[in-house]
Order: C-alpha cells, then structure tokens, then sequence
C-alpha cells in the first residue's frame, strides 16, 4: 500500500501493518511525530545535534520492540516514553544534568535567545518585547531540572494530559501534578525576578 494512501489509517493499524512487514506504514507512523519527538528531545537535551540521536535512536528502538505497543494507549504516548528515555539517558552520558543560569549562554544549535531587530516599523518595540519574552521564556524552561522540564515540556508545550504524561515518563498521576506544580513555580519566580529587575509588568506581555 502506498505511503499516501495510508495518511487517512489510525495509528494502531499502522502498528498492525508494520508488524506484518509493511515498512511504508512505519515511515508513515514517523512522518506523523518525528517533528514533535525532535522538538521534545531538544527541550530535554537542550542540543540539536543531541536531539538528532534521539530522535533517530527513538524511532529505532520503537521499530525494534514495537511487539511490546499493548495499543491500550496512545501510539504517540508510548512513543514519547521511549524518546523522554533516550533524552535522559544522553544527558547523563554527557554528565551534563544540571541547571543553567538565566544569563548563561545557551547552545541548542538555533537562534533562541534575545536578538537585535534590524528593521524598526510601526509597534517594533512591542515586536522586540514579544521576541524578547520568548527568548526568556525558552531560556528559563531549559534552566529547569530535566525531570521537572520533562513533565513541563510534555503538559504544557506538547499538550499531553496529565494522564498520558505519566504513563509516558513512568510516573504517577500525583507525581505528575507535583512536578508540574514546582516547574510552574520556578518558572513564575525566574520571569517575576526579570521583570522586576527591568522595573516592568510581567503581565503585560502575556
């Protein structure tokens, strides 16, 4: 069956049919979430060139053990798990695994902290402002223990429920809800100490 034809199947058919030997439905399985393991395995690594091992180490071992996708969840949760695994296991082998300050400079391999606009039009310094908050904003999630930024990262940015976040990082519900709780309260406590600094409203830009 064609990859086009198979836009349109659900995921555990998908799963059906790779495991039948159909290595289209798999290319179509990582088509559909490649963009979203890559986007999590960088929040995690807070490295591109990491996250690309994760991302290809991910989808690896999902095809090597896909016999073990009960499909009583979510391919995508089950899929998330593997990659969160594969991220934490490559900070560790980087014995990297600690915070990083506001003000540090940060190499995850693009442009996301504060950048001069050249190009001054009418609401440019609103526009800066924007771009600004989404540079602190990037840079206080990746200050975030990864444990705490994983749950974060899963909840907040990849919109998972609070459910499948911890199915998918192996943890319970509660442990869910206290890590994203004491995530939220460090990120409100890093952007609150910003803005005071520069004497401004942290409620203004959001």
């Amino acid at each position: 069956m064609p990859v086009s034809s198979q836009a349109g199947i659900d995921d555990t058919a998908l799963v059906t049919q790779t495991r039948a030997g159909d290595t289209h439905a798999f290319s179509e399985l990582v088509k559909r979430y490649e963009g979203k393991v890559f986007r999590l395995a960088q929040h995690v690594t807070q490295n591109r060139e990491d996250a690309e091992d994760v991302l290809q180490e991910t989808f690896l071992k999902a095809y090597e053990h896909l016999d073990q996708f009960r499909g009583d969840s979510k391919f995508y949760t089950w899929i998330v798990r593997i990659a969160v695994n594969q991220a934490l296991m490559k900070l560790r082998r980087r014995k990297s695994d600690r915070a990083v300050s506001l003000d540090e400079t940060i190499d995850t391999g693009e442009d996301t902290l504060v950048r001069e606009i050249a190009v001054w039009e009418e609401n440019a310094e609103q526009r800066y402002s924007r771009e600004e908050l989404g540079g602190l904003l990037d840079s206080a999630v990746q200050s975030l223990e990864p444990l705490y930024r994983s749950v974060f990262v899963l909840r907040d940015i990849e919109d998972l429920s609070t459910e499948e976040t911890a199915e998918a990082l192996d943890l319970s519900v509660p442990a869910v809800k206290s890590r994203l709780l004491r995530a939220r309260l460090q990120l409100r406590e890093k952007l609150t100490r910003y803005f005071k600094r520069k004497g401004e409203d942290l409620f203004a830009y959001l």
